[in-house]
């Protein structure tokens, strides 16, 4: 600016010179007119003199301004490198931060809470330039609330069952919310056909034409329904494994008793046989008996 100022002095200085030269010509005596020309000459070598200062002024200021200019870039590139990047790769995060306020501004609380992991793995977070928008983005980002629409009754139809309709992909996409709608319909359901009950208190108990709620829920609501789905699926494991040891059990103390029934039967043919065989000896014994007393009586009687 000082260097314009003494160019526009210059340029006025001479059109003055200029000026009073011809009026000098005309009405100025030859003293006057060189007196005049010697403060002139003077101001012009003391503008000169602030011309040429002003010129290597603005020629060391020039000079600085390279050397601030490269210790910058120095100082930029040290900053890139602690953090392990360069400047092209701190445009591709600036860029993934526009993404992460789009995404914000949308509420698409999935993608947001994507790009906010990934860009807080990079440490480029942390360079000044960028923290304080990083962290109020991040902010932003906890704050969001998930839109979960849902429809507002589903009419059970024959087949159905809650784990089958937590499945559907319009309602939870995943059949171990069931215990969800169980919890939502066990008071009551929506609606009924005539005859039909009103309340679920069996959950493995639903028929067709019952309009059942479906609760909204959010990621955070999901998980005690998990929970609960994983402790109910135990408790019917260890029922069934004790149903089928009881089973087991019962199959046992039949093959048993069975064995001890073939046992006693064979004991008892046994016995019989032992009997059998004690009245045959008898009975033959007997007719010993009475062959040899009639062969005495014969015996006798011819003496």
């Amino acid at each position: 600016m000082k260097l314009n100022k003494i160019l526009m002095l210059l340029i006025a200085f001479s059109l003055v010179f200029a000026a009073k030269l011809s009026f000098a010509q005309e009405e100025m005596t030859m003293e006057e007119w060189q007196k005049q020309m010697d403060e002139l000459r003077l101001q012009k070598e003391d503008l000169e003199g602030k011309l040429d200062a002003l010129t290597k002024e603005v020629d060391g200021l020039q000079k600085t301004n390279k050397e601030k200019d490269a210790e910058l870039k120095k100082a930029e590139d040290d900053l890139y490198a602690a953090v392990g990047t360069t400047k092209s790769g701190a445009a591709d995060f600036k860029k993934k931060l526009d993404a992460l306020e789009k995404a914000v501004n949308d509420k698409n609380k999935d993608e947001a809470e994507k790009l906010l992991a990934d860009i807080g793995k990079d440490k480029m977070h942390c360079l000044p330039e960028y923290n304080k928008r990083y962290l109020d983005l991040k902010t932003k980002v906890a704050n969001m609330k998930e839109v979960v629409v849902q429809p507002k009754g589903y009419t059970v139809v024959k087949g159905d069952c809650l784990y089958k309709i937590a499945e559907k992909k319009e309602i939870y996409g995943n059949a171990k919310l069931w215990p969800a709608i169980w919890e939502a319909n066990e008071k009551g359901v929506v609606s009924a056909p005539p005859k039909v009950p009103k309340t679920i208190h069996n959950p493995n108990l639903i028929y067709p034409g019952q309009i059942l709620k479906i609760p909204a829920l959010a990621d955070a609501q999901k998980s005690p329904y998990l929970d609960k789905a994983k402790k109910m699926y135990k408790k019917k494991r260890v029922k069934k494994e004790e149903g089928d040891v009881k089973k087991e059990e019962k199959k046992d103390v039949k093959k048993d008793e069975k064995k001890d029934v073939k046992k006693d039967e064979k004991k008892d043919v046994k016995k019989d046989v032992k009997k059998d065989e004690k009245k045959d000896v008898k009975k033959d014994e007997k007719k010993d008996v009475k062959k040899d007393e009639k062969k005495d009586v014969k015996k006798d009687d011819k003496k």
